[in-house]
């Protein structure tokens, strides 16, 4: 689980790869039934590759652009292959090093005129001097470096949880940001609906008004509950158009038209139906708590580090070195003599043990063993928050699964009730304002129960997610249970 990412990578490729496999099949579709009919102008064909879907986006189409072009999940990536380095940095303190030097120069000297003993001064009469050398060194025997080293890993393993955390923090975005659109959506139909309804029952109130059969006061109640209605539509349309701007900030791409979600979708307790078993299975997978772990274990070994600083150091060094040079006569027939080559090498032990350093490496000591204590508390507080939340979680999805059973009965005996009353208007035992509290009953019900639906929903995300079990695979079993 701890390298969830890699899973996750991969998987969202496999999407690009099957979604471009349905283009091309449609495109071929398309080829094959115009071959001997007429031709299929370049323009088509261009449009067809280039445009989008021509069906209603679905949840795995979104997350599919939304695993390559959200600004948060590939900053996430960014930020983890920076830190990843930090492993050959590490490893490189327990490696050989190797250094490579190489000068030239060139010297001249003599007075400012000549003398009978020396020339006088010309760069032509100087002479060149060079040389190379190649040095290798190597820790034989360096805690500190070694338990450093051991640290970054740690601290490696908890940045790849992060990651596979923020994967899942990605899925649950898009999920949300999703079926907001879709309550949206569902709202503004019930709202368009419940206008309708108020605009007929406006004019029935208007009509016996007219007749004499009702009071001013029943056009006046009709004439409120049309003009809620309308305005809660108005208010609806631009909810929905702000979901689907939040669809659009994690996709970069602008969204009109989503699939909606079969009314046939499962409403079900999950396995296991044991509550601390939940607890259990996040206590093993939740990626905060294995973050938290594998912090903790870096904090030790960077407490073992800072005590290692004042343990003896062992060190193999090696070199050789070349040089030639040239010098000066002073004679009056020669301005420079014979150059001479020196050669030299070494082969070093260095042995030593660190004395007193002005109390720094206890200072030091003390402030990582601060470090791991504080590491030990972030752990215990997130299992305990991870219990709280997969406890809620899982309660929570218990719940919606009564609820939704008690809104659809709520929405049977909301429909009978306004039929009822309907009847008593008819037969003059009801007035108006009976039908229209009974017919806003109705639709306020509808709206509570595909609500409750689209929580369910939610709810197990968020429950899986607390788990450590949130997966690309969730996106494809719920997208099986997306229609047009």
């Amino acid at each position: 689980m701890l390298f969830a990412h890699q899973n996750f990578t991969h998987n969202y490729k496999n999407f690009n790869q099957a979604l471009s496999g349905e283009k091309m099949n449609m495109l071929s579709s398309l080829i094959s039934s115009n071959i001997g009919t007429k031709k299929i102008s370049l323009i088509s064909l261009i449009s067809i590759l280039l445009s989008s879907p021509l069906h209603a986006e679905d949840l795995l189409d979104i997350f599919n652009l939304a695993a390559e072009n959200d600004p948060e999940i590939r900053q996430a990536r960014a930020e983890f292959n920076a830190t990843h380095t930090n492993v050959n940095q590490g490893r490189s303190q327990l490696l050989p090093s190797v250094t490579l030097t190489a000068n030239t120069a060139r010297q001249a000297q003599g007075p400012g005129e000549a003398t009978s003993f020396q020339p006088a001064y010309s760069y032509a009469n100087g002479f060149n001097s060079k040389g190379y050398g190649l040095s290798i060194s190597q820790n034989l025997l360096n805690f500190e470096a070694w338990y450093n080293y051991r640290a970054i890993l740690q601290s490696d393993q908890a940045a790849a949880a992060n990651l596979a955390n923020s994967e899942q923090a990605l899925i649950m975005r898009v999920a949300s940001s999703y079926f907001d659109v879709l309550r949206s959506e569902d709202n503004l139909e019930t709202f368009e609906a419940e206008l309708e309804a108020s605009e007929r029952i406006l004019e029935q109130a208007q009509e016996r008004f007219d007749a004499g059969l009702v009071p001013i006061t029943d056009v006046y109640d009709s004439q409120a509950s049309y003009d809620l209605a309308r305005v809660n539509l108005l208010v609806e349309e631009n909810t929905l158009n702000q979901r689907f701007e939040a669809l659009e900030a994690i996709t970069g791409r602008d969204h009109n038209d989503v699939a909606e979600l079969d009314e046939e979708f499962p409403i079900e307790s999950l396995q296991p139906t044991n509550i601390e078993e939940w607890v259990s299975i996040a206590s093993e997978n939740n990626l905060d708590i294995l973050s938290a772990r594998q912090t903790l274990a870096s904090r030790e070994y960077e407490a073992k580090a800072a005590r290692a600083a004042m343990f003896p150091t062992l060190d193999l060094s090696a070199g050789y070195n070349w040089n030639e040079s040239g010098g000066f006569s002073f004679n009056t027939l020669a301005g420079v003599s014979g150059d001479s080559i020196n050669e030299s090498s070494n082969v070093t032990l260095n042995f030593s043990i660190p004395l007193f350093a002005g109390g720094l490496n206890r200072a030091q000591e003390r402030q990582a063993l601060y470090n791991v204590n504080a590491s030990e508390e972030a752990l215990l507080r997130t299992q305990r928050s991870n219990t709280q939340t997969i406890r809620n979680s899982y309660r929570s999805v218990e719940s919606d699964v009564l609820t939704i059973a008690a809104r659809e009965q709520a929405v049977l005996s909301a429909q009978s009730q306004l039929e009822a009353t309907e009847a008593g208007l008819e037969a003059g035992t009801r007035n108006i304002v009976d039908v229209v509290t009974a017919q806003r009953l109705l639709f306020q019900s509808m709206r509570d129960l595909a609500n409750a639906r689209y929580n369910y929903v939610i709810n197990t995300l968020n429950l899986k997610q607390a788990a450590g079990l949130l997966s690309p695979q969730d996106i494809i079993d719920l997208n099986q249970w997306l229609v047009e």
